[in-house]
């Protein structure tokens, strides 16, 4: 691991920006989200646009549609190192 080096955090994203990044990379459109996850097109467009909170269990659903872990959605800036000095 002597050839590892952290990764330059290059851009702040909030939870709802995290959602429309991981949705887009999966090639998903908001509709077929919503058909795929159960949660309502409109619902999906307020996460996105950071006018409703993504909330647990949203977060649980999305996240195994999007195959991603839970925590990649509802914490896209966590930092384990500035955690751990604090």
């Amino acid at each position: 691991m002597s050839d590892y080096k952290t990764a330059i955090k290059r851009v702040d994203v909030s939870v709802g920006e995290s959602v429309r990044i991981i949705r887009e990379l999966q090639g998903m459109s908001q509709n077929k989200l919503a058909e795929s996850s159960g949660i309502p097109q409109s619902t999906i467009s307020a996460v996105e646009n950071d006018r409703i909170n993504l909330g647990v269990e949203r977060a649980k659903t999305l996240a195994r549609v999007l195959r991603c872990h839970p925590a990649v959605l509802v914490f896209p800036g966590w930092e384990v190192e500035s955690e751990h000095a604090a």
